[in-house]
């Protein structure tokens, strides 16, 4: 018996072929928009080089002549002078200290050295010289940032734990996200960086600072307590277990009745003293944990490293003028070109358009 095939109906395969065709005209469309993209990059490229050898020489000129400009101004101009210090806040004094910098730099535009001379208790010549106080996270390794990555991890909702990816998180960090500090401090003078430093530490801290340093030594003096009290009911358990072990020596049986009446399995007697003996190693590492916290974070900062006592030369590539200067003058050139270009053929449009209006009138 046969059986006919389906065939498609000639309707169908017309919309079909429409179909290829409208894919293929997108397609050459977006191929056509990426080339004109190009195209258009590559001839302002062409522009920008065309003027610069048709002008090589006014170009050649006019930066030759701002390089030197520069060059005598960098000689002729005051040294900028800059020191770094590194700082490890404890107890959230690290908002203290941002805002602090921000305020002396404050101080600093408002040419208010007087205050600068109280804060710093340094002379107001000393303070006239200060230009700029800048704080940055200080050096950290990969590690680091991993590690502060699963701690923000931990802190945040599980469902959202999956959208944040460790570079998003490195790429959105505040200067409060480090442990590490970086003050650097530029000056016009070289030998006033260490002055700083007791300014620096008196105004380091607030009351928030001051109040949680109080909770952890109050929670440090509780945990302690708890501990020693456990420490001694072990205590008072090996005693026993040491009775009941001198107990065992003397006796042959499978139970030793103590004097209080507590009936013990002798075969479990070592193993309860080595549970005791490890709770107590357990117990007492802990001890020396929170004493050790205590003992390194007893200030609100550590100085990881001081101001040098003479600063070096601030090699800013702004203050670099026999190099910025050359690199702006030769911008502003190419802009200049480029606008007059630009205004050249606004004038040919609206002049040809002028003429075809008359021409059309006439016509």
């Amino acid at each position: 018996m046969n059986r006919e095939l389906p065939q498609q109906s000639p309707s169908e395969e017309v919309d079909l072929g429409q179909l290829f065709k409208l894919i293929g005209k997108a397609f050459d469309r977006l191929l056509n928009f990426i080339r004109s993209i190009f195209k258009s990059i590559l001839n302002v490229i062409v522009f920008i080089l065309k003027k610069i050898l048709d002008n090589y020489k006014l170009i050649a000129i006019s930066v030759g002549i701002a390089a030197v400009l520069g060059f005598g101004l960098e000689k002729t101009s005051s040294k900028v002078y800059a020191s770094k210090m590194l700082v490890k806040p404890y107890f959230d004094s690290k908002y203290q200290l941002v805002t602090n910098v921000d305020y002396y730099n404050a101080l600093i535009q408002d040419k208010n050295h007087k205050r600068l001379a109280e804060i710093f208790q340094i002379d107001q010549n000393k303070a006239e010289a200060l230009l700029e106080f800048e704080i940055k996270p200080g050096p950290e390794t990969h590690n680091d940032q991993l590690l502060q990555y699963e701690n923000f991890i931990k802190q945040i909702d599980s469902a959202r734990q999956q959208d944040i990816r460790f570079e998003d998180f490195i790429e959105n960090r505040s200067v409060y996200s480090g442990t590490l500090f970086e003050i650097k401090v530029r000056s016009l003078k070289n030998d006033i960086f260490r002055a700083l430093e007791p300014g620096l530490n008196s105004n380091f801290t607030n009351e928030y600072s001051k109040k949680k340093m109080q909770k952890r030594d109050s929670l440090i003096v509780v945990e302690e307590a708890r501990i020693k009290e456990s420490l001694s009911q072990i205590e008072a358990l090996k005693k026993v277990y040491v009775e009941v072990m001198q107990t065992e020596s003397k006796s042959n049986t499978g139970s030793i009745t103590l004097k209080d009446g507590m009936s013990m399995v002798q075969e479990r007697v070592n193993t309860r003293e080595y549970e005791l003996l490890s709770k107590e190693l357990e117990l007492r590492n802990e001890l020396t944990k929170l004493t050790a916290q205590q003992i390194e974070e007893d200030a609100y900062f550590d100085a990881v490293s001081s101001f040098q006592e003479i600063g070096s030369v601030d090699k800013d590539i702004w203050n670099r003028y026999c190099l910025v200067f050359p690199v702006l003058v030769f911008i502003v050139l190419i802009v200049v070109f480029i606008l007059n270009q630009l205004i050249q053929f606004v004038r040919r449009y609206e002049f040809s358009r002028e003429q075809f209006e008359v021409s059309g009138k006439l016509t």
